[in-house]
Order: structure tokens, then C-alpha cells, then sequence
């Protein structure tokens, strides 16, 4: 395993990250404990979850993965071994089941709280705001479309005080956003240089040969501001395996499960997967190990979060750290990318 450290820390954390956001739907609770033992004993020291996993998410299983790892943590004490980042839902129809108070100073302290609970632990190092309140083009909109009748008002230095007090007390040790756009992360940093408020650390959002729509203005924050990137959805969902082009997906595949996922599978996304399958196989590499090793290797990324719902594909997926492209394959992939960019934004 290769390390680094969470930007502005010393905290080391895996290049590879363990998303989680299966156990409880997809897979069983044995099944999250043993990814957990495959994935500490393979030297990944970072997990990632949130309170709204799994995902579909519904009312039946909210928060279940976050219990699955706490009782994973209470079975095996390996709580001191993983830095452990977790999330609180933002405001929508999505999450209604949830709460309807967004980010506010309740609902913080509230969600830090039961995280803890279900976790079964004291502390949280990395908690994440998991989309913004206000209304701005997240999951696969291209294009933000500003509406002047947003009930939103401005509440980032409000956000970032109500965090510093639950920083004081122990329970969080640093902070991130998630799904967060070039505006709002500038703003969250300005509260926090002006104001000496707590600095939002790293930024997680989507990023996969499919969607390099971070390289845009968010790369160039990243790398001059410092915060890092967690890549979620590096494999699209499973497109960028070839399963689903190759006609060998399982039957509990996230797209075979869930069709309305469908971010990942229009027709350019299928074209421009097609064409990097080719370029992997050329290489003598699965797609799988070709897509997640060009993320990991990006100059702006702090950690790859990677999901899988069978060991078999969270050994590959682990195992992709070791493999380094070479200028000639990045030169090839950029090419491909020229010609079909951001398929799937």
C-alpha cells in the first residue's frame, strides 16, 4: 500500500480508501466485516461511510452501514487502526426520512451524536457536509442553472462556528465537504482564513475516466488551496470493470439491482468505455486496474475510495495501487478523452 497524509495533518491515511455504501443492502454484515479484514490486512487504514448509507437510500435501512462498522469495531478493537471519515446528509426530497433542517446547529450536533452511537466510537477524524443546502448542479447535472428564488442564504461562517464547538469537544477531529462546487469550497475556505475558523481539509466528489469535470476550476483550488480530493465513484458504478459491457455482471450488480443509476450508461459513456477496455487490454491490464490507477495517480487526489460486493473485486480493486501508467497510456487515455470528454458528468 502507498500513503499520504490528509492535507494540513499528520494523519496518514491510505492511498486506497474503503467505501462502504453496499453493506446493508448489497451485502450482508458478515460480508462488510470480512471487506473490513481483507481491506486492514491489505494495509487500507481509511474508511469512508455516511449516516445515509446504504444507498438506495430509504427509511428501512438508514444508517445501517454506519452500525455495521460499529459492530465491526466493537468485534474486532480495531478502531484505533482506521482513520474513519463519515458524513451528514444535506436537505432534499432524497433525504426527507432523515431531517429537514439541513446544516443547521441541531442538526449537527444531532447527526455527530448519533454517528458516535452507531459507530460505537468517541471520535470521528474526518466528517464531511455529504452535498450543499443550496440549490447548484450536483450528481450528474452538467450545467448550473442559478434560481433567483432559492430560499437558501448564505450560512458558511454560521456552519463552520457550529463545527469548531463540536471540534472542541473531541468528537470531530477535522472537517470536508462532499459534492461541493468551486464557489462554495472558495467560500468555506475565505470563512476560515478570515475568520480563523476550522478549514475544510479535503473535498469529496465524483472522478473516473468518466467524469474528469473536477479538472476544471476544482483541480486548480486543490492543488493551490491545498484540499485534497476523494474520489468517489472511480469504477462509475461498475461501467469501468467492462461487466456490463462484457454481459458477465452478477445478479446483485448495482446496475442489474438498480437501472435508474443510470449516470455512467448513456451512449458515449458505453462508447468511451468501450475504447478504454481497448486501451487497458492492450496494456495487458483489466479496465478495472487501468481506471483506478489513473485516479489514484492524479496530482490533486488524497485518497481513491473504492466499493466492491465481493472480495474478489475488492482484492482487484486494492491491488490496482501497484500498478503505475506509463505517459504512453496517459497520452492514449487524454486522446479518448479529447474526442468524448466528460461522457458522464
Amino acid at each position: 500500500m502507498r500513503y499520504t497524509t490528509l492535507p494540513k495533518t499528520d494523519i496518514k491515511v491510505s492511498k486506497i480508501c474503503l467505501g462502504t455504501m453496499t453493506w446493508g443492502n448489497q451485502n450482508t454484515q458478515d460480508e462488510g466485516f470480512a471487506q473490513m479484514d481483507m481491506a486492514l490486512d491489505k494495509g487500507v487504514n481509511f474508511f469512508d461511510v455516511a449516516e445515509l448509507y446504504p444507498v438506495p437510500a430509504t427509511a428501512d435501512t438508514y444508517a445501517e452501514t454506519e452500525r455495521i462498522i460499529g459492530n465491526w469495531f466493537e468485534k474486532t478493537g480495531n478502531r484505533d487502526k482506521v482513520v474513519l471519515a463519515t458524513k451528514i446528509a444535506g436537505p432534499g426530497d432524497y433525504t426527507a426520512h432523515i431531517r429537514t433542517t439541513g446544516f443547521s446547529k441541531s442538526a449537527l450536533n444531532e447527526a455527530v451524536d448519533a454517528s458516535l452511537k452507531r459507530l460505537k466510537t468517541d471520535y470521528i477524524d474526518l466528517y464531511q457536509l455529504h452535498w450543499p443546502e443550496r440549490q447548484t448542479n450536483t450528481f450528474g447535472v452538467r450545467d448550473y442553472n442559478h434560481n433567483p428564488n432559492d430560499p437558501w442564504t448564505d450560512n458558511f461562517n454560521e456552519i463552520l462556528h457550529n463545527l469548531d464547538e463540536i471540534m472542541k469537544s473531541g468528537k470531530i477531529r477535522h472537517v470536508g465537504i462532499s459534492n461541493e462546487k468551486a464557489w462554495g469550497t472558495m467560500r468555506y475556505l475565505e470563512e476560515s482564513k478570515t475568520n480563523a475558523l476550522p478549514r475544510m481539509i479535503t473535498i469529496q466528489n465524483a472522478y473516473s475516466l468518466l467524469n474528469r469535470v473536477f479538472e476544471g476550476d476544482m483541480a486548480e483550488i486543490s492543488l493551490r488551496e491545498d484540499i485534497g480530493l476523494l474520489a468517489y465513484s472511480p469504477m462509475a458504478f461498475g461501467v469501468l470493470s467492462g461487466k456490463y459491457i462484457k454481459g458477465t455482471a452478477a445478479d446483485n450488480a448495482r446496475l442489474k439491482l438498480f437501472p435508474r443509476f443510470a449516470r455512467y450508461s448513456g451512449d458515449k459513456a458505453t462508447e468511451a468505455t468501450k475504447r478504454y477496455m481497448r486501451i487497458a487490454e492492450d496494456h495487458n491490464m483489466t479496465l478495472a486496474q487501468m481506471s483506478l490507477a489513473f485516479v489514484t495517480d492524479r496530482p490533486f487526489m488524497t485518497s481513491n475510495i473504492i466499493g466492491a460486493t465481493s472480495l474478489a473485486q475488492l482484492e482487484e480493486n486494492i491491488d490496482s495501487i501497484n500498478f503505475e501508467l506509463s505517459d504512453e497510456i496517459l497520452k492514449t487515455i487524454d486522446a479518448v478523452h479529447a474526442e468524448l470528454p466528460n461522457p458522464a458528468p
